[in-house]
């Protein structure tokens, strides 16, 4: 049992090992913080907090380390996260301020978060299934070629060049667009793509060229809302992870693996249980199922008409929770501020 004064000596240490990247002693406890206690005393809250298992010696007559179940605790007592400075405050509305679309405001999302914490920084994007398709454009850039444009209710554009099976006269484009914006238009992502589905099933064997080019178009838009309903993550900061390999125990390539597969982390982005803030943080060994055991990740909610998702940050056990958290929450908040603004204005 953890005693008041023995989680506030964990707190020292863990603040301290991640200011200076140096085992922590007593003397330096008694040094940097006001305990009011004798360095006698911080060394026996010390030798309990290690049979806890909550802090262990790196070396020989060294001092003491927040092991990651030492780091869960600290998390999970955390007072208060660390404020945001007023320009730190300023660089989140100015650099997130104005964005073309979604894609754009969550790859602004990343850099910036990156750029605040120095950590490898993770959005995901809401889950679009439920989203409804709002327009389907065609354009002719000649004769087989064509650009089908999707949008969705929430705001999410999809663009795709395609190859025409044949010549397409222009006066048959309306024609085309006019079906293909029957089959899908005012109906969700899921229903259109199982309608695009419907349609390629009842095709007649005996087609004329219109019916080929609009089986051709269909498939086009099939592939997209199919796209539309898968989880995805968008990343920055990946080069942090080379830049800082001195903090990790050991090695850093299954967390590039990682990001380079994506699957692994939307799982654990999605699995990790959130508190009464919307706060999420699984930290070294807890991720071992996930084989990043070298990591620390941790996550804040946010909101979207469709559904809530997460801004996160990857790195090492050894990271500034309470500022990583505090950035992460108020990126997150101005997140769900700009959506909640952009659906009002629909």
């Amino acid at each position: 049992m953890v005693t008041e004064r023995g989680l506030q000596v964990l707190r020292a240490i863990v603040q301290d090992y991640v200011d200076t990247h140096e085992p922590v002693g007593s003397k330096s406890i008694v040094e940097r913080h006001a305990f009011g206690v004798s360095a006698a005393t911080i060394r026996n809250d010390m030798a309990m907090l290690e049979d806890e298992e909550l802090i262990t010696a790196p070396h020989t007559s060294s001092g003491r380390v927040p092991t990651d179940k030492g780091y869960r605790v600290f998390v999970d007592h955390l007072a208060e996260l660390r404020p945001l400075s007023s320009a730190q405050r300023s660089a989140i509305s100015t650099f997130l301020a104005d964005p073309a679309d979604l894609d754009d405001l969550l790859a602004r999302t990343v850099r910036l978060l990156t750029q605040l914490t120095g950590q490898v920084a993770l959005v995901q994007y809401p889950s679009f299934a439920a989203a409804n398709v709002t327009h389907v454009e065609l354009v002719a850039l000649d004769p087989v070629r064509m650009l089908v444009i999707i949008v969705t209710d929430t705001g999410r554009v999809s663009q795709r060049l395609t190859s025409m099976p044949e010549h397409i006269d222009e006066r048959d484009v309306p024609v085309l667009r006019a079906q293909l914006a029957e089959l899908v238009t005012g109906r969700s992502v899921r229903a259109g793509s199982e309608r695009v589905e419907a349609l390629r099933a009842s095709a007649p064997a005996e087609r004329g060229p219109l019916d080929h080019a609009l089986l051709a178009l269909a498939d086009v838009v099939g592939e997209e809302l199919d796209e539309f309903r898968q989880d995805r993550l968008v990343m920055a900061g990946a080069a942090t992870l080379a830049k800082r390999e001195q903090d990790f125990r050991g090695s850093i390539h299954p967390l590039l693996e990682a990001i380079e597969e994506q699957v692994t982390l939307l799982r654990l982005m999605s699995e990790m249980a959130a508190d009464d803030q919307g706060l999420a943080a699984s930290i070294g060994r807890e991720n071992e199922a996930f084989g990043l055991t070298e990591a620390s990740i941790i996550a804040s909610e946010y909101d979207a008409a469709i559904g809530r998702a997460r801004v996160g940050l990857m790195g090492p056990t050894r990271m500034d929770y309470p500022s990583n958290l505090s950035a992460a929450r108020a990126v997150a908040r101005y997140l769900s501020r700009l959506l909640d603004e952009d659906e009002g204005r629909r």
